[in-house]
């Protein structure tokens, strides 16, 4: 295998970017080229249905044909949002004679990554064995039956030829070779997620939670937040964990970890300060320079987060980044019929970032008042030579109270301050070309935004959340789930489609159960039941007990992949386990709850051994969930709706809620309506004696 990968690697670039929106196909006849990616509704295709090259969409269709004509395939893997994804179609796919080439030796296939995860995952993992690294454009080449022999991110377009006329060469003159490394890659592929059951585990300590949270806190930055590393992505779930940790056992320097972290990314570059939302990630040190894309995935989780850090602090900025988020899905990314859109690119007119930034003169002809021009500026940093690039990205350097301290502001007057100029900035941007919107609705990605919006409305307890939470819990319903319980992954232009994939099942289900928990309303449990069963059925790997990501009814790959590890998204697996544990505990379900210790059991050496268990994170929350119990918070009698609503305003993230006006279909509430509305703490099925208000519930639950 070396010596072919020595052969063809060239200078890789670490890419974990993200490409340009799609350009509309229009007319065909105003186009010199059209290729077969004209039929496709992902914007990412159909960006490029008008290269020159010949493009394909993944199917048995462009694989036949690569069998027929005994052919090498070319599989480019990018995302609508990608910068560096556009960078080469530019450069590369859009040039005739690149085209040529491509078109004479090769069946060229794109694939959006967000709608064939799978297909990603398999080329994705190939890369990594081949170089060490990976990234978006990914660019594969594979047998015609879609073994693959190499991959490598983006290449200028005079490598891009060098390799092309490289993979030609070997396919006309030393085909064996070719067949070698498919042969070997493959069987890495198939060996990356292999993991033994584990059948004789050992307990779940406090010890061992203690050493995992140690080894997290000793990977962050205390000087900036994040992790200790660049670029900085902010990887909500590991500080979800902390938050967790620092709840049952006080640790201070989880609290510290957790807090300064959401300070610096809400002051930072990353997060839009006029607009609201966060960028995909932070390219230096300190979260001022994004690379400027939105995702969905992304902002879901981290309202989540910010909403729990509110409950948990009673810092209003945190309050604000939920409330400015939340506008920003609601102005900008909500479908009309409850859906929400995927991400904004990072380019406008061809540039990272137009839309966002600003120059000094810019900022002097809105703000024509000397004394308001002076505290704009300040506030948010802005000067003649510029933050980044020559340019201003809106940013802070100092807090609410430092800034109104310095200039003699009242707290009032200061909201009222930022409140116009954030009106002023936004009202200008609206002149400007807007960044490419991918449009495209994914179930799994929704989950995420749905779990957001019920996390602020169990935060701030706006019935406008909690109303938008359950138009996407319906759209879902109403779009994505099909009678048997099988759920499709994309929605766009009124159709949905695509088999969904695992994360689309574990994701959605999480979002149910927490539906459940602030509606007490049970369609939303059953459904999450459904779904789990659904997904054992259909996705589970008897032989170690944990999940594949496809499901045995969508056609095979040359690999079967599990997704163990958590990133920037928690691992379906992780979710999956999770669920379990929480649907166990509330449906009284014991084979729920085995499952879920089992796949944790399988898991728990790797943790153990793990320098970076971050990648774990989803898996140490189940973990501490095991050494923590969590507490089942019954709330039955007529004015149960309310009193859930004020109890969940508190910081109690181990805590699981159940009840209604009656005591329902649960065996937990079997016999607790009694006079009144009344509240019961209960861990391992055990209660306390009840109470009728929410400070006394509080004061039983200590860890």
């Amino acid at each position: 295998m070396s010596k072919l990968f020595q052969a063809f690697t060239l200078v890789g670039i670490l890419l974990l970017v993200a490409c340009h929106s799609a350009k509309k196909s229009g007319d065909m006849s105003n186009h010199k080229h059209t290729n077969q990616l004209i039929h496709e509704s992902s914007p990412y295709l159909l960006q490029h249905a008008h290269n020159p090259v010949d493009w394909h969409p993944w199917g048995e269709e462009a694989l036949q044909k690569a069998q027929k004509e005994d052919k090498l395939l070319i599989i480019s893997i990018g995302y609508a949002a990608c910068h560096w994804c556009h960078v080469m179609e530019h450069e590369s796919f859009e040039d005739s004679l690149v085209a040529t080439l491509m078109n004479e030796h090769f069946v060229p296939i794109k694939v959006d990554r967000e709608e064939r995860p799978d297909v990603d995952d398999v080329y994705m993992t190939a890369c990594h064995l081949v170089s060490g690294r990976g990234g978006w454009p990914l660019n594969a080449f594979a047998l015609p039956d879609g073994r693959p022999v190499w991959a490598g991110t983006y290449f200028p377009k005079d490598q891009w030829l060098n390799i092309l006329k490289q993979f030609a060469d070997l396919k006309e003159n030393d085909p064996g070779k070719l067949e070698e490394q498919a042969e070997q890659i493959t069987k890495g592929i198939q060996n990356v997620d292999d993991i033994a059951l584990v059948s004789n585990p050992s307990p779940f300590t406090e010890t061992m939670l203690s050493s995992i949270a140690e080894d997290f806190m000793s990977g962050l930055d205390y000087k900036e937040g994040g992790n200790d590393r660049t670029p900085k992505f902010p990887m909500p779930n590991n500080f979800e964990f902390l938050m967790k940790y620092y709840a049952v056992t006080k640790d201070a320097k989880a609290l510290e970890g957790l807090t300064l972290t959401l300070d610096k990314m809400a002051m930072g570059g990353i997060y839009d300060q006029a607009g609201g939302g966060f960028a995909r990630y932070s390219t230096d040190a300190v979260w001022k320079a994004p690379h400027f894309e939105k995702m969905m995935y992304d902002n879901g989780q981290l309202v989540s987060l910010y909403s729990q850090a509110y409950k948990l602090t009673q810092d209003p900025h945190y309050a604000h980044i939920v409330e400015q988020t939340l506008e920003w899905v609601k102005r900008e990314m909500t479908h009309k019929s409850g859906g929400f859109y995927s991400s904004l690119d990072a380019d406008s007119e061809g540039e990272e970032g137009k839309f966002y930034v600003w120059s000094e003169e810019e900022i002097d002809s809105l703000f024509t008042d000397e004394s308001e021009n002076r505290l704009f500026k300040d506030y948010y940093d802005v000067s003649k030579r510029g933050n980044w690039e020559h340019t201003n990205i809106l940013l802070r350097k100092s807090s609410d109270e430092e800034f109104a301290k310095k200039h003699n502001l009242s707290t009032l007057a200061l909201e009222d301050m930022v409140e116009r100029f954030n009106l002023t900035i936004m009202q200008a941007r609206e002149h400007r070309v807007r960044p490419g919107l991918d449009d495209k609705i994914l179930t799994s990605w929704n989950a995420l935004m749905l779990k957001g919006y019920v996390d602020a409305y169990a935060a701030f307890g706006k019935e406008e959340y909690k109303q938008a939470a359950l138009a996407n819990a319906q759209f879902i319903v109403d779009n994505q789930l099909q009678k048997d319980y099988r759920l499709n992954r994309n929605f766009k232009d009124g159709k949905s489609s695509i088999n969904g994939f695992l994360d689309d099942y574990a994701i959605a289900i999480d979002a149910f159960v927490s539906v459940y928990q602030i509606t007490f309303d049970e369609q939303w449990l059953k459904l999450a039941s459904s779904l789990t069963d659904y997904a054992i059925k259909h996705f589970f790997k008897e032989s170690n007990s944990m999940f594949n990501y496809t499901s045995d009814i969508d056609p095979p790959l040359v690999a079967r992949k599990a997704e163990l590890t958590d990133n920037v998204i928690p691992g379906s697996n992780s979710v999956m386990a999770r669920n379990l544990k929480a649907l166990g505990e509330l449906l009284y379900n014991k084979d729920y709850l085995a499952l879920s210790e089992q796949m944790l059991n399988n898991m728990t050496g790797t943790i153990a051994q793990e320098q970076s268990p971050g990648f774990y994170s989803n898996w140490c929350q189940l973990y501490l969930d095991m050494v923590y119990p969590p507490f089942e918070i019954a709330i039955v009698g007529e004015n149960a709706g309310e009193l859930s609503r004020d109890m969940q305003k508190s910081f109690s993230p181990t805590s699981l809620y159940l009840g209604g006006k009656t005591e329902g279909s649960l065996r937990l509430l079997e016999s607790k309506l009694q006079d009144g509305t009344l509240i019961y703490v209960c861990q391992n099925k055990a209660c306390k004696f009840p109470v009728d208000n929410v400070e006394a519930a509080i004061e039983l639950m200590e860890y």
